[in-house]
């Protein structure tokens, strides 16, 4: 049986819950709210199969590979206006339902909760738009791909490089009517610290209809916001300096443990299609930096580029090389650092009532406020993207 001695050692992808023969595998929550698999002894029989089909216990090798490279942006402007960057996977997922297929990706339930679901039309298809800083749970998703997959519907699947890896490892065999589209993850704070968020705001959640993450309204690409809709109207709104779910992604204060030390950090992929952000579009062409949203798709099968063939034909691309594609993209291959705060974090977080621990953490301080001034100064007077392109300059001296 599964025996996670160190939580680095658990991604919390689900395989081994999905795969256990007798239901003898619970996903439960950790004091940090992240999952991992808690055995019941008494209906284990010990197959094995479990520690067979967890990614970090049996890696999948990085083999260099052909990789095709492309800009994107989707053709119809409201998609990619809803979208986290060019509405990339949105096309993907209209190619495969319109022939009969099906989508798989992290969605909001009910209660913004995020989860693993799926979509079976252009309109459901449209949940899946939009970043959602929180790991996803996966509950049985697996199990449903597999009988999706051999009833022989074609299934895309979306996710991080490590629920990638978990279906591949939990199928145990290739599937020529899958594709599989993972994202380059920064890295996924608690679910624990998602519901403390939406607790902080429950007076404007108990209304709200959709929570963006990366809300392009209304200063564009470039300086998305957290907003909170009820209907078309914004009911909230603050940038990545001032909302406090979003401060508490950048700062590394709350991933999982597995986060610090990724496995699946690399440029050659198992997926079909890795996807994530181009905001410096303009070092590849001046006439698609519109600041609307570009995507950067890397193919790494044959499966991938007959998709994506189809695809580009009713949208706007361009293709590069992917060794350009991939420069400077430090996510893509190396972990985020675990901020020393941490663990006083997560101590904090059941200690205090919800206002005063985001006040400790993420004070709206003069600090805070000087930030969000220059940044507004800055987009009013047209200088934002500027000052942006500058900065990204420097990083890469």
């Amino acid at each position: 049986m599964i025996n996670i001695k160190d939580k680095t050692g658990c991604c919390g992808c689900s395989a081994c819950f999905n795969i256990c023969p007798k239901n003898a595998i619970i996903m439960k929550p950790d004091n940090e709210g992240f999952l991992y698999p808690d055995i019941q002894e008494e209906l284990c029989v010990n197959c094995g199969l479990c520690e067979k089909v967890c990614p970090i216990q049996n890696p999948m090798q990085e083999i260099q590979k052909e990789q095709t490279a492309y800009l994107f942006q989707n053709s119809n402007d409201r998609v990619r206006e809803e979208s986290t960057s060019g509405g990339a996977f949105t096309a993907i997922g209209e190619y495969v339902l319109n022939r009969g297929g099906v989508v798989v990706g992290a969605a909001y339930d009910e209660e913004f909760r995020i989860i693993h679901s799926i979509a079976e039309s252009t309109f459901e298809l449209r949940k899946f738009r939009n970043s959602k800083y929180a790991q996803s749970n996966m509950q049985d998703i697996y199990r449903q791909i597999r009988k999706l997959l051999d009833s022989g519907r074609f299934v895309c699947f979306s996710g991080t490089p490590c629920q990638v890896e978990g279906l591949l490892s939990f199928l145990r065999k290739k599937y020529d009517n899958l594709l599989c589209v993972d994202i380059v993850c920064h890295a996924v704070p608690s679910p624990k610290l998602w519901e403390k968020y939406l607790q902080y705001q429950s007076s404007k959640v108990k209304d709200a209809t959709n929570i963006l993450f990366r809300d392009k309204k209304p200063y564009g690409y470039k300086y998305s916001s957290m907003s909170i809709y009820k209907g078309n109207d914004v009911i909230y709104r603050n940038g990545v300096e001032s909302d406090k779910m979003l401060r508490a992604f950048f700062s590394e204060i709350a991933d999982r443990p597995s986060c610090y030390d990724c496995k699946f950090k690399k440029r050659y992929r198992e997926s079909d299609i890795t996807i994530w952000d181009c905001f410096e579009v303009y070092r590849f062409s001046q006439k698609l930096d519109d600041d609307k949203g570009t995507t950067r798709v890397l193919i790494h099968s044959e499966s991938g580029r007959k998709v994506m063939d189809e695809v580009l034909k009713d949208n706007i691309s361009l293709q590069v090389s992917a060794d350009a594609l991939c420069v400077g993209v430090k996510e893509m291959v190396f972990s985020v650092k675990k901020n020393p705060k941490r663990d006083a974090f997560f101590a904090d977080m059941d200690k205090l009532e919800t206002t005063e621990f985001f006040n400790k953490y993420f004070p709206d301080d003069g600090i805070m406020y000087l930030k969000k001034t220059a940044r507004r100064i800055l987009i009013i007077t047209g200088l934002y993207s500027f000052a942006k392109k500058l900065k990204q300059k420097m990083k890469r001296r």
